[in-house]
């Protein structure tokens, strides 16, 4: 598999990470999320919010990851976001046809170097989705820990784009130099 590049994402990669973001969400998180969203409009729902993150991105970081084919995927940090739990990955995603070739983990270690250097915690977090277990394992596999459960936010706070209450995990990294490392090393 060819190798995707890493950089700082800008408003002008807006529209390809909102496209990413929308179709990840439609195969992933059917039936948490109402099929009346996920089958709407829901690229221009997620390029309103991406065109505003990315415009204004104080305290927060994004990565794309390119290769010959367009955006191969995405993750974007909210630094410093928890006292307790450090630095959010508030969002990865990947290409469905570039997972399980290792872009995740250089996505995620692009992160975790990120957080070491740009953040005062040293820890890190994300939220994932109970129905998506695959992630769950990636999570695992590279030194996450669940530390807890929360029912999912509603996107854009619209109860109903749920479907009944979802919950999610919480994985946690006590320090993300050692994410980092873990995220480059070869899978076993």
């Amino acid at each position: 598999m060819t190798e995707a590049e890493l950089r700082a994402a800008g408003p002008q990669d807006a529209a390809q990470v909102a496209q990413l973001h929308a179709e990840s969400w439609r195969r992933t998180y059917r039936g948490a999320y109402a099929d009346s969203y996920l089958d709407g409009d829901l690229v221009a729902d997620r390029l309103a919010v991406w065109s505003a993150r990315l415009a204004a991105p104080h305290g927060t970081l994004t990565l794309v990851a390119e290769d010959g084919a367009g955006l191969a995927g995405f993750v974007h940090l909210v630094l410093d976001e928890d006292d307790r739990w450090g630095t959010l990955v508030d969002n990865l995603h990947v290409r469905h046809d570039r997972k399980r070739g290792g872009l995740g983990r250089t996505l995620l270690s692009g992160a975790a170097a990120a957080a070491a250097v740009d953040a005062v915690h040293r820890s890190l977090y994300l939220w994932v989705h109970a129905q998506n277990t695959a992630a769950q394992g990636f999570y695992s596999a590279l030194g996450g820990r669940n530390v807890g459960t929360a029912p999912v936010a509603a996107p854009g706070g619209l109860p109903e784009r749920l479907n009944g209450t979802p919950e999610k995990y919480r994985f946690a990294w006590s320090e993300a130099a050692l994410l980092g490392r873990a995220a480059v090393a070869p899978a076993g």
